[in-house]
């Protein structure tokens, strides 16, 4: 009889810890740890993403913007019951990233990604999946994304990557000297 209330409540506070998880608005420390240990062990060791080996990418770094834009996005999808890169007003990842403050100004170089799941129950099964698509084990791997936010709300999950490159010192002086005038393209 000990054993058996002790089983149920072992699945009780799984089954309670999964639902809370599932319903996430604001990630923890301990989510943000997960992932990038998760997504940072296979950029350190590369792999492959369909036939395509990937080589080691340096590990990436939490940020807070990303994961406002992933959140916007998770959340819609799961208000208005769908599920593709593209909201229901058109707004595109590009818009979303952007929106929440991660903007390409003052920078040399800027990149963004997305993947997104619907389903999955935990970490580990959001990214085994990611990781056995090629597309979204190619945005995992790209050496070019520095940063990472995730989210998950109502069981849809979205991970936004960015990658900005800084200009050098000696040409953030020209630029604000103005002998060096950027054209920003689309």
């Amino acid at each position: 009889m000990n054993h058996l209330i002790k089983g149920i409540l072992t699945l009780t506070l799984i089954f309670s810890g999964i639902s809370a998880f599932s319903q996430q608005t604001v990630s923890t420390p301990q989510f943000q740890r997960e992932f990038l240990e998760y997504i940072n062990l296979h950029r350190q060791k590369g792999c492959n993403c369909g036939a395509t080996y990937m080589p080691p990418a340096p590990p990436l770094v939490w940020n807070n913007q990303l994961e406002i834009a992933a959140m916007d996005h998770a959340q819609d999808m799961a208000d208005n019951n769908y599920f593709n890169h593209t909201s229901k007003d058109g707004r595109k990842m590009q818009d979303r990233i952007i929106a929440a403050g991660y903007t390409f100004k003052g920078f040399r170089s800027f990149m963004i990604g997305e993947n997104i799941a619907e389903g999955q129950l935990s970490i580990t099964q959001v990214m085994q999946g990611w990781f056995k698509s090629e597309g979204h084990c190619k945005n995992l791997m790209n050496p070019s994304f520095k940063e990472v936010g995730i989210a998950l709300y109502n069981n849809y999950w979205v991970q936004d990557f960015g990658g900005r490159e800084p200009f050098s010192p000696e040409v953030q002086k020209l630029i604000k000297s103005g002998k060096y005038h950027l054209v920003e393209k689309e």
